[in-house]
């Protein structure tokens, strides 16, 4: 029976979790898959802000966390025992069983990927629901139209770094993104064709997003809230959309962050502000997958990863995302040598 480590809850975190507030167990599980499941040996998992939310005992539109259990999330891995016909041993497959070495898992539940042409771990980013995120939020819940200008926040993580370059192909004039540092703002120019980069912690943030959108904007793709939702509703123009995805300036809070005090504004402007929840969109997986392996292939879409090896290591790269230590997407890789 193979022994698989595993991260489980301890506690619930009041404000920004800490260590103590995950526990790392070991559990046997079985060398064989019973009827209509698989066992998962993963090879990478992923760490999202959203994951902050599932900590709280608290209702929304996905269930919390147990305590005591293991953690849950998107998972990329190879089956090493089959109880489904359709999916053979020696498959890769993606499912929600992460934060543990080893994952028994509903057939019915994985998804066999290719993985002949790009790396496993590119399902848990561009070719996963991060990448899926910025599509559906650019041509869906806020669509780009010919000659918008596009705003995106958290630009240089694992959505904002897609958002740009998808708001470019749909025919964006000019993309702006913002990020935390001189490092991140050059990788949005250097490396994600953004048009122009502000540095959020430099202050300033109406007045840079002023200067590099002077006429104001057409989209705005919301992963921040706080300061930045503000900055972008004073600055959109008529008829502009706002993609409320996420508001990662404030999951750590205790109390109720002030909501922005010009919501008038995107009154006057006829604007629109749609909350986007990407479960909503998995129909578009499809049409997504397609373009962006045509995108990857010919360099129209680069991405990268920031990579934490072992699952010892997996809380450490949750803390990280919630505090900005990643460009692109943040991964955590569980098989040595795993791509």
């Amino acid at each position: 029976m193979p022994a698989s480590k595993e991260i489980r809850l301890a506690a619930r975190p009041q404000g920004t979790p800490r260590p103590t507030d995950f526990a790392l167990a070991t559990t046997d599980l079985p060398d064989t898959a019973p009827e209509g499941q698989l066992l998962v040996r993963n090879l990478w998992m992923s760490v999202d802000p959203y994951m902050r939310g599932r900590m709280d005992d608290a209702p929304s539109y996905i269930p919390p966390f147990r305590l005591g259990a293991p953690l849950e999330g998107s998972a990329v891995g190879e089956v090493v025992a089959s109880g489904s016909p359709e999916i053979p041993v020696g498959a890769t497959v993606t499912h929600f069983a992460g934060w543990r070495e080893y994952a028994l898992v509903d057939a019915a539940t994985a998804t066999v990927v290719d993985t002949s042409l790009v790396p496993p771990s590119a399902y848990l980013g561009p070719l996963g629901t991060t990448g899926l995120t910025a599509y559906a939020a650019l041509t869906r819940t806020a669509p780009v139209r010919e000659g918008d200008v596009v705003f995106v926040s958290a630009a240089a993580g694992a959505v904002g770094s897609v958002a740009g370059q998808v708001a470019r192909a749909l025919g964006a004039s000019r993309v702006i993104g913002s990020a935390g540092g001189p490092a991140k703002t050059k990788k949005l120019l250097d490396t994600f064709g953004y048009d122009a980069a502000i540095d959020y912690r430099q202050g300033g943030l109406p007045e840079q997003l002023a200067e590099a959108a002077p006429d104001g904007i057409d989209v705005y793709v919301d992963n921040v809230g706080g300061d930045h939702l503000q900055a972008a509703i004073g600055a959109v123009r008529r008829e502009g959309r706002i993609a409320m995805v996420g508001a990662i300036s404030t999951y750590n809070d205790t109390a109720p962050a002030a909501g922005p005090n010009n919501l008038f504004h995107a009154a006057k402007q006829e604007a629109s502000l749609r909350g986007m929840l990407v479960t909503s969109h998995f129909d578009l997986f499809p049409e997504w997958a397609g373009k962006a392996a045509a995108m990857l292939a010919d360099g129209s879409l680069r991405t990268e990863q920031t990579v934490v090896d072992g699952i010892e290591q997996a809380p450490e790269a949750f803390l990280g995302v919630l505090r900005g230590a990643n460009t692109g997407k943040m991964l955590v890789r569980l098989a040595a040598g795993a791509e």
